[in-house]
């Protein structure tokens, strides 16, 4: 057993017994994630953070438009001891909220501000969490919910555009498609035991 997965199973250990888990998954000998309640996040990733998981790596989230919920997914990295934890909690689609988490990682005020903008999570907590970050002037549903309609969008936002199927735009340039079809050819015929 290499010490990556000792340091794995020492997570596991750790986190098991101070939490009720609904879900752990080792995703390889450097990663692993645990599934908690909502109520659990900050307080797990408070004890993360003490036992060395210093740096948030990612927070962002999983629209699981069936059960009508998000999963919000945090991961946190330890440089001593190199594993990635993901810190995974379920919240309910209809009016999704979760207290930030500003207190324990300072930085994951842009990553609730980008999870806010694209899937209208709201991170009470975070002064800024409404202010936009990527998406200007965005007057939609956000856009990583899979209810959004990204043609409807584009049909209502831009100029429609008809093209047919042969459409090539070449800016008064000479057509390169011919040689491309002929390297291919001669690349194909390559693969299969043909002459150079």
């Amino acid at each position: 057993m290499t010490n990556s997965m000792n340091n794995v199973n020492d997570v596991i250990a750790l986190v098991k017994d101070s939490y009720t888990v609904n879900k752990i998954d080792v995703v390889d000998q450097y990663q692993v994630s645990f599934e908690v309640n909502k109520g659990d996040v900050h307080s797990l990733l408070t004890l993360l953070k003490a036992e060395g998981w210093i740096q948030l790596s990612y927070l962002s989230a999983i629209d699981w438009i069936d059960d009508n919920q998000f999963e919000l997914v945090y991961i946190v990295f330890n440089w001593d001891k190199p594993v990635h934890i993901q810190v995974r909690s379920r919240i309910e689609r209809e009016n999704p909220t979760m207290n930030t988490i500003m207190p324990i990682f300072a930085g994951s005020k842009y990553y609730e501000r980008e999870a806010h903008e694209f899937f209208g999570i709201k991170f009470p907590g975070n002064p800024d969490h409404e202010k936009q970050l990527i998406l200007e002037y965005w007057d939609d549903i956000p856009p990583l919910r899979k209810d959004f309609d990204p043609q409807a969008y584009s049909d209502r936002k831009f100029p429609v555009r008809k093209y047919s199927e042969t459409h090539v735009e070449l800016n008064g340039q000479e057509s390169k498609q011919e040689k491309r079809d002929a390297r291919e050819k001669r690349i194909t015929k390559i693969g299969k035991g043909g002459k150079k």
